[in-house]
């Protein structure tokens, strides 16, 4: 089997040079690796080109066969490590909480151990007859969020 450690450690490299992340590494049983990457900007094909020869050519066909997908996560798949959270700052998110409850909104602010998405709700403001839209902020702990993924709007 394909060693997990000395593959990341090439990719680790090679991303690296290319001002970019891991965000997952995967290597099954039948030496399938599957490599999601990511930058601040985005990924190009290219870059994943890059990250592939580096990979291919650190690893022996002839000892071990192997497939391999480099490709970057894709709006819609659930963050996976902290550098995802601040790339998505200013960007629409759907939270999906431990209690189950889901938090839909704009990641505005991450910190080490949390973050807040800010959103809109109709809301009884005191002294009016009508509800009027105003703007929430709620804090998340990572710890509380079960999963979070950034989402498009087509308004």
């Amino acid at each position: 089997m394909v060693d997990q450690a000395f593959v990341k450690k090439i990719v680790e490299e090679k991303l690296a040079e290319l001002d970019l992340f891991l965000v997952d590494l995967k290597i099954d049983t039948s030496n399938k690796i599957d490599i999601a990457i990511d930058g601040d900007s985005g990924v190009g094909i290219d870059q994943c080109i890059a990250v592939s020869r580096a990979v291919e050519g650190s690893l022996d066909r002839e000892k071990e066969d192997f497939e391999l997908m480099v490709a970057s996560p894709g709006i819609g798949q659930p963050f996976k490590v902290h550098r995802q959270y601040t790339k998505a700052i200013g960007r629409p998110v759907e939270v999906q909480l431990l209690d189950g409850a889901k938090v839909a909104g704009t990641l505005s602010e991450v910190t080490q151990d949390d973050f807040e998405v800010t959103f809109s709700k109709k809301e009884q403001i005191e002294g009016t007859k009508k509800k009027q839209i105003v703007e929430v902020k709620q804090r998340i702990a990572f710890a509380y969020a079960k999963s979070t993924k950034e989402t498009i709007s087509f308004k």
